[in-house]
């Protein structure tokens, strides 16, 4: 029990789903196992996997798998693994409660499990939200990083593997050596071709696994596993007081691990699995042939153009989102280069109205009740931005355009990433996350200024590919809009960039 005010509160468990009358108390036998137990899952594909379960039925219970934390882990376990979804909106707050999580694991201590669950024939899908980084991939190969100590562990060890990639493959050999059940592998991540990018990452991997165990766990792979290619949308901030005490006050009950959530949720799924699905369109999940043409839209449209919101925000001291696009600059900007260098480069759904989408993503990113921060957008901007800038980016260098705001989203990374010497990005930028920050700092701090700066990050190819560092005209202009960042500020950044402005034509 919790106290809040005068009042004692329970705190939320099956007790109190038993009292309330919520919908499947009890969890269905797992069918699924999921790597990167985080928020995002909790607001989405389960939330997608409950409604299919509750109208369907079906032995879909989730295995969540946390990757080292076990904060989140430990909390739902203590309330019978139930937790709140808070739909937020400026005019009206929704609370749900999922009751489709059956088990809790942390990777970073349970490998074996997570392996042995793997291998079980009663698992049908593994889904993952690892974020970008979790692929440990190599940029310049698409292949396994081979360079990561963490990818050599998994490569010798069999029974211990520390990354996601590493599970899954030992996972899958663990099967095939015990029912040979087939099973597929889906990607909830923001990767182009998330499907088929798995598929290679882990073909790869198996590739390099010594001895002579590859080639019978590859020809396994190709018959018995899918790789089916989806695209992810919801906008999922992090948990905070706010949300707890929200939970408490509307819902009566305490709630540790609450997930606030806007109201607008896609999925867009291929349909390719080995070993049966959940009816996830129960829950409005859209099965399409076509899910390239909505990953592309989502990951240039919205993605590309959420970092430069992100990025132009925590510049300027606001620590939303919609602080940042309530900016009439930072708004200006980001319809610059959604319309003018984005949408050239996307071949729209059928269906879908370019204008329409763009209203609907302003509105999306409008919502200050949901308070979504830009440190968090901003975070990990060396492994998304260059599956959203490059092709756009080479294309509009292609027609002869310089493709202004592009060059400003890497420009406004890079300035709060890792500042010149001098310059302080501020707090909002300082509380991004990068696994390139500790590289990208030591070029800041040997370099005098944004250009010389800017040629020695493309020129590492650590981040952005050959072709699109070869341009040079670009990599000087990203070095530009550094130095005015640095000297003259974001706005004067932003200036620059809506004066010099010329949009794309489609290729």
């Amino acid at each position: 029990m919790t106290t809040t005010g005068e009042h004692t509160l329970p705190t939320l468990g099956r007790d109190v789903a038993l009292e309330r009358g919520m919908a499947g108390t009890a969890a269905p036998s797992p069918g699924i196992l999921h790597l990167g137990y985080g928020n995002f899952h909790r607001a989405h594909q389960a939330v997608y996997t409950n409604a299919a379960v509750q109208s369907h039925g079906g032995d879909w219970g989730i295995v969540g798998v946390a990757n080292s934390s076990r904060e989140v882990v430990y909390a739902v376990e203590s309330q019978d693994h139930l937790y709140t979804v808070v739909t937020i909106a400026p005019e009206r707050t929704e609370f749900q409660v999922p009751r489709v999580l059956a088990e809790t694991l942390v990777a970073a201590q349970q490998a074996d499990r997570v392996v042995a669950q793997i291998a079980a024939a009663e698992i049908k899908i593994v889904t993952l939200t690892v974020t970008e980084h979790g692929y440990t991939f190599e940029p310049s190969t698409g292949g396994i990083d081979l360079a990561n100590p963490l990818v050599q562990h998994d490569l010798q060890v069999v029974d211990q593997p520390r990354t996601s990639i590493g599970q899954i493959v030992r996972g899958l050999q663990a099967r095939m050596r015990a029912s040979g059940a087939p099973i597929s592998i889906l990607s909830c991540d923001n990767l182009g071709g998330n499907g088929d990018r798995t598929r290679d990452i882990v073909t790869d991997f198996i590739d390099h696994l010594p001895g002579d165990q590859a080639r019978d766990l590859l020809t396994w792979v190709e018959s018995q596993v899918t790789f089916p290619n989806s695209m992810v949308d919801r906008i999922v901030p992090a948990t905070n007081d706010a949300h707890r005490d929200r939970v408490a006050t509307m819902c009566g009950y305490r709630d540790a691990v609450p997930v606030p959530a806007e109201p607008f949720t896609m999925w867009v799924i291929e349909d390719r699995f080995a070993a049966g699905r959940p009816r996830w369109e129960a829950g409005g999940a859209i099965f399409s042939t076509e899910v390239d043409r909505y990953e592309q839209m989502k990951l240039r449209l919205l993605n590309g153009t959420h970092s430069l919101i992100a990025y132009l925000g925590a510049l300027s001291g606001a620590e939303t989102i919609p602080a940042s696009v309530g900016q009439a600059a930072v708004a200006d900007a980001a319809h610059r280069v959604l319309t003018g260098e984005y949408l050239p480069s996307v071949d729209l759904p059928g269906g879908v109205i370019a204008a329409d989408y763009e209203r609907a993503l302003f509105g999306r990113w409008s919502n200050t009740a949901l308070g979504h921060r830009t440190s968090q957008v901003g975070s990990d901007g060396s492994v998304k931005l260059p599956q959203r800038v490059c092709t756009p980016a080479l294309q509009a260098l292609g027609e002869g355009v310089m493709p202004q705001h592009l060059a400003l989203s890497v420009a406004g990374y890079l300035a709060c990433i890792a500042p010149l010497d001098g310059f302080d990005p501020g707090p909002h930028a300082h509380a991004m996350s990068d696994p390139a920050r500790p590289a990208l700092g030591a070029l800041a701090a040997r370099s005098t200024d944004g250009r010389t700066m800017a040629r020695a990050v493309f020129e590492s190819e650590e981040i952005f590919p050959s072709e699109l560092a070869a341009q040079g005209d670009f990599v000087a202009r990203v070095g530009e809009y550094v130095d005015i960042i640095s000297t003259a500020g974001v706005a004067s950044a932003i200036d620059e960039a809506a004066l010099t402005h010329q949009p794309t034509t489609r290729a």
